[in-house]
């Protein structure tokens, strides 16, 4: 609910981007750890070098997703498109620009993009915890208004105070952080289990689906097409099409893991 966290003259620090450099920094971190893990070809260069392009496609595709779903007032605001601090970030076209560069990255790099991707898994959640809390302090992502006793008022120069002002909304920003941090509790558990390449990912989008599914309910800046929540639509294909991936491919099974014979067992077979 303090979009600014010091200001030094013209030179603003903004909480939402401190959270994306706390996020980027972290997911570094945790990606180059499992990437050791699972013995895959890369370096931590060039684990930053795809942390990099990754959230540089997120941003992108996050953004242009949300320009085009709201043209009727960016076409007559055009100066507006650029300026992401006045909210305006929408996670599915952040997913999709994301999905988008990781794997134009991995085939450059010739490194399996779902093994990839399942290491990327838990930072990738984690990222968005830190997202949400700089909504929380941006003032946008909000909810609708509630009665309920853990209502927000957010201040009035907040994109939601200047929507809602003086009234107690829900705080969806904080729903979705609670729900991104059990999941990245259950996927960093469960990682090291031998389930075919792809398994931890499609999880992932699949939790992360439900979860959002759930949250629009009380969000009151969703993105809108034929007076349904884009956000129902996409989550609900998300968990078909990915739900019929795991069933067909039988993602879920673990593979067996060979092990090495003693000499007196290979002697005996």
């Amino acid at each position: 609910m303090y979009p600014v966290l010091v200001e030094i003259g013209p030179i603003a620090i903004r909480f939402y981007g401190l959270m994306y450099a706390i996020a980027i920094l972290v997911g570094i971190k945790l990606i180059s750890h499992e990437v050791k893990r699972k013995g895959l070809s890369l370096t931590d260069d060039n684990v930053m070098n795809l942390m990099l392009w990754v959230v540089l496609g997120g941003l992108l595709g996050a953004r242009i997703y949300y320009v085009v779903f709201n043209w009727s007032y960016y076409s007559a605001n055009p100066w507006e498109i650029p300026a992401i601090w006045h909210g305006g970030q929408a996670i599915h076209g952040g997913m999709i620009g994301g999905i988008i560069i990781g794997f134009w990255f991995c085939r450059k790099e010739k490194v399996p993009f779902t093994a990839m991707a399942d290491a990327s898994a838990p930072a990738i959640i984690l990222g968005q915890v830190f997202g949400r809390f700089g909504n929380f302090m941006n003032g946008d992502a909000h909810g609708l208004p509630t009665t309920m006793p853990w209502g927000i008022v957010f201040p009035k120069t907040s994109i939601a105070g200047r929507e809602f002002p003086g009234i107690p909304l829900h705080p969806t920003m904080l729903y979705e952080l609670a729900i991104n941090v059990l999941i990245f509790l259950l996927l960093w558990k469960i990682r090291k289990g031998t389930y075919k390449d792809g398994f931890l990912f499609s999880l992932y989008l699949i939790l992360y689906s439900v979860g959002r599914f759930f949250v629009s309910f009380f969000r009151a800046d969703d993105l809108m097409l034929a007076g349904l929540r884009m956000p129902h639509l996409i989550s609900a294909v998300i968990v078909l099409v990915v739900g019929v991936l795991i069933v067909k491919k039988r993602l879920w099974i673990q593979e067996s893991v060979p092990t090495k014979k003693s000499p007196r067992q290979r002697r005996r077979g």
